[in-house]
């Protein structure tokens, strides 16, 4: 009789455990298709941005560049609305900011760039 009931709990438990819930099924649902292609765009601009930073065919100028206007500009006007839109509940302007300038902090060390 215990095995009949600790058989059944066991395979109630699973089956609940494995259903999708109700919060993350309408989340999906709600997502910004815009801001999801802006941050993809603005995702893959940075990207190449920091690809470009770490290359050691670039330029000084070209990575002063890089990390006193583009990179910066990139981010505050395209990448971090989008991700606000898209993740609100998971960052903060000011976190956002603060990743900003310990990123273009490292780079601007590491390769002796001045603003």
């Amino acid at each position: 009789m215990k095995t009949k009931i600790f058989t059944t709990l066991l395979l109630t438990l699973l089956i609940t455990g494995c259903q999708k819930q109700p919060e993350q099924a309408t989340a999906s649902h709600n997502t910004d298709p815009e801001a999801k292609a802006q941050f993809e765009k603005s995702d893959a601009i940075i990207n190449k941005y920091l690809d470009q930073l770490e290359s050691p065919n670039t330029t000084i100028e070209e990575k002063t560049r890089i990390l006193c206007k583009d990179y910066p500009t990139e981010y505050k006007t395209n990448y971090m609305p989008a991700l606000l839109r898209l993740a609100a509940k998971d960052y903060t302007r000011s976190q956002l900011l603060e990743d900003l300038d310990i990123a273009l902090d490292y780079y601007k060390k590491k390769d002796n760039v001045q603003c």
